[in-house]
C-alpha cells in the first residue's frame, strides 16, 4: 500500500490533531528506520496506522478484546492501552494489511513487550518523540535516539513508569517486561 492511500484511509479515523501526530510519527519512524537499518516501508505503514483505533468507542474495543481472545487483563488497565491491540486487529480486518511485523508494531506501540523487534522499538519510540510531543523528558529521549535506540527506549520507559507511579496508576505488566528486557539487552551490549 502506498503512503497516500494509507494516509487517506487513516485520516477518516482520526481527529485533525491526531492526524498531525500521525504524520509526525510517520516522519520520525522513517528517519529512525533509515538510521537503524529497519525496513523503511514497514515503518512507514506501521506509523501511519498505529492509532487507527484510537477513537473507536470503548465498548467496541472491549467487545473486540473479548471476542478475539486478546489478553483479558487489558480490561483491568487504562483504556488508553486498548487501541493498540484493537488497532492491529482492525488494520488487518478492515484495511487488509496482513504483515505480522507491521501488525505487531501497531499492537505493542503503547505497552511494549519483552524482546521487541527493531520495528516495534522504532514505532514505540517514534510515537513517543515525534516533533509534536511536548512534555518533561522528551528532549532527552530525542537526543538519545540520535545515538542509541535501546538507551532512548529505556529512558522513555523510565519516564512513563515514573509518570504512572506519580499518578498512582497501575503499570501494565508488558511495560515492566519491556523495561526489564531492555535493561538486560543494554547490559549485554555493554559487556561485549
Amino acid at each position: 500500500m502506498e503512503r497516500q492511500e494509507a494516509l487517506t484511509i487513516v485520516k477518516k479515523q482520526l481527529t485533525e490533531h491526531r492526524y498531525q501526530h500521525t504524520i509526525g510519527v510517520m516522519e520520525t519512524a522513517i528517519k529512525l528506520a533509515e538510521q537503524y537499518g529497519a525496513d523503511v516501508k514497514k515503518a512507514e505503514l506501521a506509523a501511519i496506522f498505529h492509532d487507527y483505533a484510537k477513537y473507536r468507542p470503548k465498548e467496541e474495543m472491549k467487545r473486540i478484546i473479548l471476542e478475539q481472545n486478546m489478553p483479558n487483563d487489558l480490561l483491568s488497565y487504562n483504556a488508553e492501552l486498548w487501541h493498540a491491540p484493537v488497532g492491529a486487529y482492525l488494520v488487518k480486518t478492515e484495511v487488509g494489511i496482513e504483515d505480522e511485523d507491521i501488525l505487531n508494531a501497531i499492537r505493542y506501540h503503547t505497552s511494549g513487550r519483552a524482546n521487541m523487534t527493531l520495528l516495534e522499538k522504532i514505532i514505540y519510540l517514534a510515537d513517543y518523540i515525534e516533533p509534536g510531543r511536548i512534555f518533561p523528558g522528551v528532549d532527552e529521549v530525542r537526543d538519545l535516539a540520535k545515538h542509541d535506540l535501546n538507551k532512548a527506549l529505556t529512558k522513555a520507559l523510565q519516564n512513563t513508569i515514573q509518570f504512572l507511579l506519580k499518578k498512582d496508576q497501575p503499570i501494565y505488566p508488558d511495560t515492566i517486561h519491556t523495561y526489564n528486557s531492555l535493561i538486560m539487552e543494554v547490559k549485554g551490549e555493554s559487556q561485549s
